[in-house]
């Protein structure tokens, strides 16, 4: 076998490692307030020189934020840490957004059948307002793309899922950022407002009845069909 020189970590990567631990097993929560130097060099028994370095570098991998005057607290992920880095990669590369439709249309299916299971009776009368502004709108001959995206990140919510709501947030800023001026002509053809409120309707009668399979299809002939008109 191939041997490799075996490395002694340096301390501050030990106190790197040990941060990681924690927030991966929950006993450090975003939002949480952190050590101070002081603190976590008496805890460690290591200098403050080696817990500076190593905040130093949690802070550059977006573990840790110093906030001026209040301390080190462990940073909040937001969405717009995920979805920047793909909005780059799809407009570097427009293929990508096949991908990004295919995967969208994967994660709702599936939303939207937890969500059919999961709705409390609060959450289906908020679709029935959603489905009613949409009527309203579709009156004047279009659809707003913000009340569109409103549709399903409820949906989203009815999941009771937050790592699935969190990633269609995620899709829906992604799609938002890179699709933008094809979705405006989309929404803006009467033709089309009309068979997207007719899906939409479709959908949330599902869900509202608490059909799953019926939620799990008129969702995926919804997004088969944006993603034709996008393509």
């Amino acid at each position: 076998m191939e041997l490799q020189p075996i490395k002694t970590k340096k301390i501050y990567e030990e106190i790197v490692e040990q941060v990681k631990k924690s927030l991966s097993e929950g006993k450090l929560m975003p939002g949480e307030r952190f050590y101070s130097e002081r603190e976590l060099s008496e805890k460690l028994g290591v200098s403050r020189a080696s817990v500076r370095e190593a905040i130093r570098a949690l802070t550059t991998m977006g573990v840790l934020e110093v906030k001026p005057g209040e301390g080190t607290f462990v940073r909040k992920v937001q969405n717009c840490d995920i979805v920047q880095p793909l909005v780059m990669a799809l407009l570097l590369e427009e293929q990508q957004a096949i991908y990004l439709l295919e995967a969208r249309q994967i994660l709702e299916r599936e939303i939207v059948y937890l969500a059919a299971r999961r709705a409390t009776t609060e959450e289906k009368e908020k679709l029935v307002e959603i489905i009613q502004q949409m009527s309203n709108e579709l009156a004047r001959g279009f659809l707003q793309e913000d009340t569109d995206v409103k549709f399903h990140l409820t949906i989203a919510g009815m999941s009771h899922n937050p790592i699935l709501s969190r990633l269609m947030y995620t899709i829906a800023d992604t799609i938002a950022q890179t699709l933008a001026n094809k979705r405006n002509r989309l929404y803006s053809d009467p033709e089309n407002a009309r068979v997207l409120f007719e899906q939409h309707s479709e959908i949330a009668q599902a869900v509202i009845s608490g059909a799953a399979e019926s939620a799990r299809r008129a969702m995926g002939k919804h997004l088969r069909f944006v993603a034709r008109q996008l393509k």
